[in-house]
């Protein structure tokens, strides 16, 4: 029996619309949905425990996949299946957690999964602008504690027109491709990139896709209600002692602030901390310390997060005795690294990056291979956290969601200002040193310098901070934080990390913890980090003023040369030859790309030595030399045969022709060797292919005088025809 689905629709307009469909795949899941938008279809699911897990925190994990045969396409590499999850779905994984997990209740800890997958792909959608929308829709069919519905949209502009989740094709002309998550009444994450926008451009862009999430919220609900909205599961909460919580509180609150107004560095904070919080527990039996030490670290945490929150909302200072403007002291440096191409620290604070740039050839590019997307980067960035930049031992398994996060924030936010133009594939690699405080910002700062280090002609530099908030829903009170530090994070209630040049805004990642935060505040807080990029810029420009005007000697240098289709496989030669000789002779890489549009050849010729570049030069012009009727060349004569001499053209050495002995003198040339001799060089007139050999012609007697009294022999043909014709008919007749 076909079973009964319910159905949404939400208008995008343009003709475009977006259905929410349930009922009819994954009924085991606690809650099931398909989102279509023309022939893009992603099924959401989720699940989650009925005990909780023996944790403090919510055990949740955001999956979302791409499969190929959505696109009608085999997985790369030897095994023909999906394997780990690319950077692309990471990056969607990361888009919907950090919208989600806000909304459970904090004491539910059972652990939860939500699955997305792209079943079918359309080369008009983007699918990852609806992963949000299907898993809160999910959410909302499901029997799990959760707030209210969520949704994500892409927003773009294209010639000053907002588009809601515009096409691939749109992107490429917009100058804003920003998502942005939130619920009806609150806007709780933003990610993206601009080309240097206004602040005010900004929030206009989060406002008109705030408007689109509203609509899109309103269809869960219906389609909820349709299904039949179920009961809100029962779980055990957490158990509560409003004595205790006084108790400590009165214990922590005061200590806590003269700890927090100390301005200490963070070592010296967090050994205060540390100190304090046993002093708490010893006041507790042994056997009080084992039945309450949950609640006992969560009364803690609490007050001494109350305390940190009210020294800032009333005196106006911070944890290192800051005002809530201030940016921490900054010390940078440029090649530092003595065999790299490019090299930079950026030290803020107690947060310090190294990065590096590493310059290469198309070869080394980036490729994607996504059922959703395929293509090449030339530009691209990694970050590295290690352990050691907290003070941690820990093991390395891998790179962290984290890790591809921060580094694709700090790639879009310098990858428009890598000239179009730029022959090479540029790699930057961030290495955290030290970390108390935005350090994909200090990444965007060091990668800037590190740029420029490496004689990368960056259109402007870019500079980067990190913005936290502190409210009081109660007073009406807030402080906007410039540059926060990593407690200011997780005690606040925003960190917004905005990255753009001294004209406009290139890149930003914002998650908000509070509900309903104005837009005036957020105006504010775009404004004031304005001023820290604008700060944080000129300690950069002091730095490095301008990129320098070339590499570095031991820096490769890289030629880009088009030729025509034809001499690709002449340049490649049978097998490589010629191409993988050559390399080895010039001490060069040559990396050989046929333009499909033009179906010509781009050949990228990269060496550190300018004349080994020369040479591949010489010897591609050389493959392509081709004479032209009736020109005059200067050879070299290289081989000397019995009927004439092999000579060379000295402009394309490889390219040679024989220059026939009826061709040397006007006079009889009765040997070679009576007119030219070995490693001449003389010029020579080209006549093309010859009709009678078809081979090519030329001719040194073409450029002499002729001497006095000279009389041309006839064409052969002509002297045969007189043999042939007029002898024979002056010959007697037989009887």
């Amino acid at each position: 029996m076909i079973p009964k689905t319910f159905k949404e629709v939400i208008d995008l307009g343009d003709g475009r619309e977006i259905t929410i469909e349930t009922g009819k795949l994954a009924k085991q899941a606690h809650g099931a949905v398909v989102i279509q938008s023309g022939k893009c279809m992603l099924l959401a699911t989720i699940v989650s425990n009925y005990h909780a897990a023996d944790v403090d925190f919510l055990p949740l994990t955001v999956d979302y996949r791409e499969k190929f045969a959505a696109a009608g396409r085999y997985p790369g590499g030897f095994f023909k299946r999906e394997a780990r999850p690319s950077d692309g779905e990471v990056l969607t994984m990361r888009l919907v957690d950090r919208v989600l997990r806000p909304l459970f209740p904090k004491d539910y800890h059972a652990e939860t999964q939500v699955m997305i997958q792209l079943m079918s792909h359309d080369e008009e959608v983007m699918p990852d602008a609806m992963a949000g929308l299907a898993a809160s829709a999910a959410l909302q069919l499901s029997d799990i504690p959760f707030e209210c519905p969520i949704s994500e949209v892409r927003v773009g502009r294209v010639d000053g027109q907002l588009i809601i989740n515009p096409t691939m094709e749109q992107l490429k002309t917009s100058d804003i491709d920003m998502v942005i998550g939130a619920s009806e009444d609150s806007v709780m994450m933003v990610e993206g990139e601009m080309k240097e926008i206004s602040e005010e451009e900004m929030v206009e862009a989060i406002q008109f896709a705030h408007d689109a999430i509203k609509v899109q919220c309103e269809a869960q609900r219906k389609l909820a209600e349709a299904f039949g909205k179920k009961e809100i599961r029962e779980y055990d909460p957490e158990p509560e002692d409003e004595a205790l919580q006084q108790k400590i509180h009165e214990m922590v609150y005061d200590k806590s602030y003269a700890i927090a107004k100390a301005g200490s560095t963070k070592q010296e904070r967090g050994q205060a901390f540390s100190d304090l919080k046993e002093e708490v527990f010893e006041t507790f039996t042994e056997e009080e310390q084992e039945e309450l030490g949950a609640l006992i670290h969560k009364y803690f945490s609490k007050s001494q997060k109350e305390a940190v929150r009210n020294l800032t909302l009333n005196e106006g200072l911070r944890l290192d005795g800051r005002k809530t403007d201030d940016i921490r002291p900054i010390w940078c440096e440029v090649d530092y690294l003595p065999s790299v191409h490019g090299s930079s620290i950026f030290t803020r604070g107690e947060t310090q990056a190294l990065a590096t740039v590493t310059l290469g050839t198309s070869r080394e590019a980036n490729v994607i291979d996504m059922p959703s997307y395929e293509g090449e980067e030339t530009f691209y960035l990694h970050y590295n956290f290690p352990p050691f930049s907290t003070g941690e031992a820990r093991p390395i398994r891998g790179t962290s969601r984290r890790e591809v996060g921060h580094g694709n924030l700090a790639q879009r936010a310098l990858k428009k200002m890598v000239p179009e133009d730029c022959p090479y594939t540029v790699r930057v690699v961030s290495e955290i040193l030290e970390s108390n405080g935005s350090s994909s910002m200090a990444t965007v700062c060091a990668g800037t310098m590190a740029l420029m280090d490496a004689g990368v002609q960056l259109k402007k530099p870019v500079s980067g901070i990190a913005m936290g908030l502190i409210t009081d829903q109660d007073t009406g009170k807030y402080a906007v934080l410039s540059d926060i530090l990593g407690d200011e994070d997780h005690l606040g209630d925003m960190d917004f990390k905005v990255t753009g040049t001294a004209e406009g805004i290139t890149a930003c990642q914002m998650d908000i913890k509070v509900k309903g935060l104005s837009y005036e505040i957020l105006v504010k807080a775009l404004k004031q980090a304005r001023e820290g990029r604008l700060h944080i810029l000129e300690k950069l420009i002091d730095t490095i003023a301008e990129p320098r005007p070339e590499v570095k000697p031991y820096a490769p240098k890289i030629v880009t040369k088009i030729i025509p289709g034809e001499y690709i496989g002449a340049v490649i030669g049978s097998g490589g030859k010629v191409i993988q000789e050559l390399q080895k002779e010039t001490n060069t890489t040559i990396v050989i790309n046929e333009d499909p549009d033009t179906e010509e050849g781009i050949v990228e010729i990269l060496g550190t030595d300018q004349a080994g570049i020369d040479a591949v030069i010489a010897k591609i012009e050389s493959v392509m030399f081709k004479p032209e009727v009736g020109s005059v060349y200067e050879v070299k004569v290289i081989k000397l045969l019995d009927f004439g001499a092999v000579v060379e053209y000295t402009e394309a050495p490889g390219n040679e022709v024989l220059l026939h002995v009826s061709e040397l003198a006007w006079e009889r040339t009765e040997s070679v060797t009576d007119a030219i001799n070995l490693g001449d060089v003389l010029d020579v007139k080209y006549f093309g292919l010859d009709p009678r050999t078809k081979k090519e012609k030329v001719s040194r007697k073409a450029l002499l005088p002729k001497p006095d009294g000279f009389r041309e022999r006839p064409p052969r043909s002509s002297r045969n025809g007189d043999r042939r014709h007029g002898n024979r008919d002056r010959r007697p007749k037989r009887d």
